[in-house]
C-alpha cells in the first residue's frame, strides 16, 4: 500500500472521530473540531507547574547515590575489580540522562511561563486598542 492511499484510509476512518463532542475535519479544511479545541493561560501554567515539580523532585532524587557510587567504584578499581569502571560508566551515563531530563523539565517549565505571560500582554494589547471605541471610529 502507498503512502497516498494509506493516508486516504486513515482520513476516511478518522473522519468519524470526536473531540470534546464536536465532530472533526480530518482535512484540517477549518470546519468544527480540532479549531475549536481551547487551551487556557491556566491550562499551560498548570502544565509548567507540574514540570516544576518534576524537577525539583527528580533534582533532590536522581544524584543522591552519586558520591557513593563513585566512592565503591573506586574502591573496586582499587582492588583490581573490572566491575568497578563498569559502576563508573553507568553512573556517568545516568547523570548524563537525569541531567538531560532535569534541562527539559526547566525548558518545559520556563517556555510555558513565558507563553501565559506573553499571552496575558497581548490580549491587554488587543483589548486596549480594539475597544468598541476604537473599533466604530473605523466605521462611522
Amino acid at each position: 500500500m502507498s503512502f497516498d492511499e494509506e493516508w486516504i484510509q486513515v482520513r476516511s476512518e478518522t473522519a468519524a472521530m470526536r473531540l470534546n463532542s464536536v465532530p472533526m475535519d480530518p482535512g484540517g479544511g477549518g470546519g468544527g473540531g480540532a479549531s475549536d479545541y481551547k487551551v487556557t493561560s491556566a491550562d499551560l501554567k498548570a502544565i509548567g507547574n507540574e514540570a516544576q515539580e518534576l524537577f525539583h523532585w527528580f533534582e533532590r532524587d536522581a544524584f543522591h547515590a552519586g558520591a557513593q557510587s563513585d566512592a565503591a567504584a573506586k574502591s573496586l578499581d582499587g582492588d583490581g575489580f573490572q566491575t568497578g569502571s563498569a559502576m563508573w560508566t553507568m553512573w556517568d551515563t545516568w547523570r548524563g540522562q537525569a541531567e538531560a531530563l532535569l534541562s527539559a523539565c526547566a525548558h518545559i517549565h520556563n517556555h510555558l511561563e513565558d507563553t501565559v505571560i506573553s499571552h496575558v500582554n497581548h490580549e491587554e494589547v488587543l483589548v486596549t486598542n480594539f475597544s468598541m471605541s476604537e473599533i466604530d471610529k473605523h466605521f462611522n
